[in-house]
């Protein structure tokens, strides 16, 4: 039986699409560390007890953090999303909160923005401190109601799939074979 490039080349590529990942879920296993400017963290891994160290909640019906003082809940996706709560109207202040996943993330924290302002108004200062921190500035944010919520989006630096190696790998074997043919 002979089978031509083009032949191997779709096969290769219905095998690849059929073992492709499937969406990332980038903070699925976090082990996140909270801290507070204005008091402490309390995380509901050890149900707001005092630990400001906490992991997902798996079957997402809590926030993952609640400031010590009350005013705010943290809530993470494993998606990368994270919503942000008012628990009743904010007093001016300073109210800096910062996330630290420390080595549970598969690539480093490429980006922290804003996907929803909801009621809020005024701009909360959003930083990717490091590589595996973020850093949330909320005294300029006007929160409109309680119970408001702020939507953010953290996403991670690309870390290339085994699928794509394989498919440059045959991509490349497959232009050589075509060059080797060619100059027969």
């Amino acid at each position: 039986m002979h089978i031509t490039l083009r032949q191997a080349a779709v096969a290769a590529c219905l095998l690849l699409a059929g073992g492709a990942a499937t969406a990332a879920q980038p903070l699925q296993n976090a082990i996140i560390s909270a801290s507070y400017n204005a008091g402490g963290m309390l995380g509901i891994a050890d149900d707001y007890a005092g630990s400001s160290v906490s992991g997902l909640d798996p079957l997402n019906t809590s926030v993952e953090f609640f400031t010590s003082d009350a005013l705010f809940g943290f809530d993470f996706a494993a998606d990368g999303h994270l919503t942000i709560y008012n628990n009743s109207t904010i007093p001016t202040g300073a109210y800096i909160a910062s996330f630290d996943f420390g080595a549970s993330l598969g690539a480093a924290i490429k980006t922290f923005t804003i996907t929803d302002a909801g009621l809020t108004s005024g701009v909360p200062l959003l930083t990717v401190a490091d590589g595996h921190t973020i850093t949330i500035d909320l005294s300029a944010v006007r929160w409109n109601g309680d119970y408001s919520a702020l939507q953010t989006n953290i996403t991670l630096q690309a870390v290339p799939e085994p699928a794509s190696a394989v498919m440059l790998a045959a991509g490349l074997l497959g232009l050589g074979l075509r060059a080797r043919r060619r100059n027969r």
